[in-house]
């Protein structure tokens, strides 16, 4: 297995030295921001603030009581990474993109990745993420996973590693592009001295890709539109973010009906057939025949007609098997089968708690691992257990061995950090990395940069929006 412990070392900041010199690719941001009046950046930290409020950047939290939906923290220092790194990164992530999706079309095909005993078949028989509607069906071009966001971290020894893929609906790109139009509005003049990397084209290019896997109706103008499962999702100010960007509909399931063998949404003209769908409904509420009967969200008979070839859904149903956090734990494997390279991005070392010796090392070092739930996201249902009580870590030891598939563990991260602005000045906290990456038949974009989340609170490891984190703007140096 290719994978890195962590578990000792220490943290690495991104934009100072041991000696508290700024690193390269910092350096002429730090000569603007030394040159600045410490008031002055606490009113643009307040301005932009404010930006976020007005134009309404929020996002939900479930279970909340006190205040459902919230403004998403924004911190105006922004995460710099040299264009050369992020080459390297690049060419990385393309690597296991590539890997994912032969893995996903075999896995629903042939599965030769089984026969050759490289991934155990109950991973995939036991898992709720794998859909049996999908056996035999691949989607055009191949292309099961049409948008995906990689979750990276950086180790002390300055390499960024994967801590986990996301295939299903990878959610942030829109915080990633109003954290830089804020940038941009709030210190125009930063952007005139630095060369910085483009990100806030990419609602065209998810409709240029998008547009690239349809084969349906060459000659005429495609029809595309973002379903989403209404406004009290944690995340609609991003379908909507989308859809007005891409300058496509946002239509939710009792806008669509099936006729003529199509999916056609309501408008004003009557039912307009629609060539693509980018899905934000999760795929057991997709229709209500197929999987569960008692969805709305969706539409029933919706399946029939995608599998006919009337229909693009972007990603493909059952795509989530491919970010299930046992799978990751293959990836390496998986990139061998079917590109037959090393991985140029390392996977964090991960126990499977399905395994008898795997399970025995987790529960007696529950205090010092992070534990996940296989299906598990937005930072719900872990255990950090060096920040855990002893009465926490007995109570999830119960939890795991009750239903230990349902678990992995993995060392206790130093995530890099990055500093923020405080009341007291500059101060370091963690951070992770989610670029975004567009796939079609004939190209994979990778957005330089993307979603940089931070932990706000001092020593906290968990940069999830939901559970107390916060966002900055990613810059990529143009350098050459």
């Amino acid at each position: 297995m290719n994978n890195i412990d962590l578990a000792k070392l220490y943290h690495f900041d991104e934009m100072f030295d041991n000696t508290s010199k700024p690193h390269s690719c910092y350096k002429d941001y730090y000569k603007w921001l030394s040159s600045e009046e410490p008031g002055n950046l606490k009113k643009q930290q307040i301005e932009a603030n404010e930006f976020f409020k007005k134009i309404g950047i929020t996002f939900n939290v479930y279970g909340d009581l006190e205040e459902e939906e919230r403004i998403i923290p924004f911190d105006i220092i922004p995460r710099i990474i040299s264009e050369k790194k992020w080459l390297a990164i690049s060419k990385g992530i393309e690597q296991r993109v590539k890997a994912i999706n032969y893995f996903l079309n075999d896995i629903y095909n042939q599965q030769e990745i089984i026969k050759a005993g490289i991934l155990p078949l109950e991973l995939i028989k036991n898992n709720t993420s794998f859909l049996n509607e999908m056996v035999g069906f691949t989607p055009p071009g191949g292309i099961y996973t049409h948008i995906i966001g990689i979750d990276l971290v950086r180790t002390p020894n300055e390499d960024f590693v994967v801590l986990e893929d996301n295939t299903r609906t990878p959610s942030g790109v829109s915080y990633m592009i109003e954290n830089r139009q804020t940038m941009l509005q709030i210190f125009p003049e930063l952007f005139d001295k630095i060369k910085i990397k483009n990100v806030t084209n990419y609602p065209l290019s998810l409709l240029k890709s998008l547009k690239e896997c349809c084969s349906i109706n060459k000659n005429s103008k495609k029809v595309i539109a973002i379903l989403t499962p209404g406004s009290h999702n944690s995340a609609y100010f991003e379908h909507a973010f989308l859809a007005d960007e891409m300058g496509v509909e946002l239509i939710e399931g009792n806008d669509l009906k099936i006729k003529d063998k199509k999916v056609c949404m309501r408008t004003t003209q009557g039912y307009k057939p629609i060539d693509i769908i980018y899905k934000r409904v999760d795929d057991d509420f997709l229709d209500p025949l197929t999987f569960n009967p008692t969805s709305i969200l969706g539409v029933p008979g919706l399946m029939d007609v995608y599998k006919s070839g009337n229909l693009i859904l972007a990603n493909a149903p059952g795509s989530g098997i491919a970010d299930d956090k046992a799978i990751y734990s293959y990836i390496p494997d998986i990139i061998n089968f079917y590109i037959g390279e090393k991985p140029l991005l390392k996977n964090v070392k991960t126990w499977r708690c399905s395994e008898k010796t795997h399970l025995k090392y987790v529960i007696d070092n529950l205090d010092s691992l992070v534990v996940k739930e296989v299906h598990g996201s937005g930072g719900y249902g872990m255990l950090i257990g060096p920040k855990s009580t002893k009465k926490k870590i007995e109570f999830f030891k119960k939890k795991i061995l009750q239903n230990p598939n349902k678990y992995i563990a993995q060392p206790t991260l130093e995530l890099s950090t990055v500093p923020i602005l405080t009341n007291k000045g500059l101060s370091s906290r963690h951070i992770d990395l989610r670029p975004f990456v567009l796939v079609s038949p004939k190209s994979i974009k990778i957005t330089p940069g993307g979603l940089t989340r931070v932990a706000l609170k001092d020593g906290s490891l968990v940069v999830n929006s939901s559970q107390g984190g916060g966002t900055k703007d990613t810059w990529v140096l143009e350098e050459f």
